[in-house]
């Protein structure tokens, strides 16, 4: 796996995809710069050996040229967290870009504006991405929240620097640590695995079967598999379609010695508000006109023996509504639980946007080993699949 290391960079332009795909308010002021700080490594390395730095992003989903999607409005954001002043190209290719490119010394950056003003971008277009290689003479990424879309910074460009190509610090890390769960793990080795719907976790589920130990299963998904299993459920969510497979999967699991967790009781609300009456009830007899919305006391203490016994821990998914706060504490028990386990000895991979979310939100950021900046990306690579933009530097 080629990296930075491999590279000498003094004199040379790096063309590195980054993810600056960040949340911006109605004044465009960068409200989360985790993203610009992810990748401020990265770009400081390439800096401190006497090399250039070459900016391309997204932002947003624009049609066409969009001034409020344009990259401009980080510039600020951007300069103060990499402490030199960015420079910007109001246009990603054509002369613009090419003549700023040009001028760029050792030691600076330039950032082009938003590359998805071009439709050629997310179709994958040849010549477009040739004319972005152009600019550069290393192509680094660095961008997982990217790296499954076959896009042409993320991927088609690769093919343009045959040797001249490598993984950013971000990226390599991010491969690493899935790695670390999926390929070279210590067990025992558990999966939680939150959120609503079964549906978009099975193939996680499949392909996670033959490397985890223990699974503990939360959130909205729970109630497909009690309802399966011939439980109560009142008003809680659930996947009626689902339940066949549920059940597959409770066989699935036992074949393979996984031994699956499910809550044994829940936070039952008579309405989906965090003003609403709660009672907490077995996880199978709720009452009619009631649901689900968190892990209750005694899964909670279920979990927490399994956690502090693993040594290899997977975290995708809360285990309740945390945005309201009388629904969070299962989702900050748990995290409670993961942070100690980590502190323990254990390797704990945090991923998916709402448990990312939550871990920001209850100040479990630093508690565990990696959080991963791809939602999307983590997923694919999680159900098995090789991501096109991890392919084509590998290739």
């Amino acid at each position: 796996m080629k990296t930075l290391k491999d590279f000498n960079f003094k004199n040379k332009k790096a063309l590195i995809r980054v993810d600056f795909n960040v949340p911006l308010d109605e004044n465009f002021n960068v409200t989360d710069a985790t993203r610009i700080e992810a990748a401020k490594p990265t770009i400081d390395a390439i800096l401190a050996q006497g090399g250039s730095v070459i900016l391309m992003s997204h932002l947003g989903r624009p049609k066409g040229v969009e001034e409020k999607y344009s990259l401009k409005h980080i510039l600020k954001t951007a300069s103060a967290i990499l402490g030199v002043p960015v420079q910007f190209a109001t246009d990603c290719i054509g002369l613009t870009a090419k003549n700023t490119a040009e001028k760029l010394q050792a030691g600076e950056v330039l950032l082009l504006e938003n590359l998805r003003f071009h439709s050629e971008e997310e179709a994958g277009d040849l010549a477009f991405a040739k004319e972005l290689a152009s600019l550069g003479d290393v192509y680094v990424n660095d961008a997982f929240g990217t790296a499954h879309r076959a896009h042409a910074s993320t991927t088609i460009i690769a093919q343009f620097f045959p040797a001249e190509k490598c993984f950013g610090l971000l990226l390599a890390k991010e491969i690493e640590s899935l790695n670390k769960v999926l390929k070279n793990s210590e067990k025992p080795v558990t999966a939680v695995l939150g959120g609503s719907k079964v549906s978009s976790k099975i193939t996680v589920i499949e392909n996670i079967l033959d490397k985890v130990d223990h699974m503990i299963i939360g959130g909205g998904m729970t109630f497909t598999f009690v309802k399966a299993l011939g439980g109560k459920i009142g008003d809680s969510i659930c996947e009626d379609d689902k339940q066949e497979l549920a059940l597959e999967i409770l066989r699935l699991a036992k074949e393979k010695g996984v031994q699956i967790h499910i809550p044994v009781d829940v936070v039952a609300a008579n309405a989906f508000a965090n003003d609403a009456e709660t009672q907490i009830v077995d996880v199978n007899k709720i009452p009619d006109g009631w649901q689900g919305l968190d892990a209750g006391p005694k899964s909670l203490e279920n979990f927490h023996k399994v956690i502090m016994e693993s040594k290899t821990i997977l975290w995708n998914g809360p285990l309740g509504v945390f945005e309201m706060e009388n629904f969070a504490k299962g989702t900050i028990t748990l995290g409670n639980s993961i942070a100690a386990s980590t502190a323990n000895g254990a390797f704990s991979l945090v991923g998916g946007g709402d448990s990312v979310a939550a871990v920001k939100q209850f100040g479990l950021e630093d508690k565990v080993s990696y959080v991963s900046t791809g939602g999307g990306a983590m997923l694919e690579m999680l159900e098995g699949r090789i991501l096109p933009g991890i392919a084509a530097i590998l290739d």
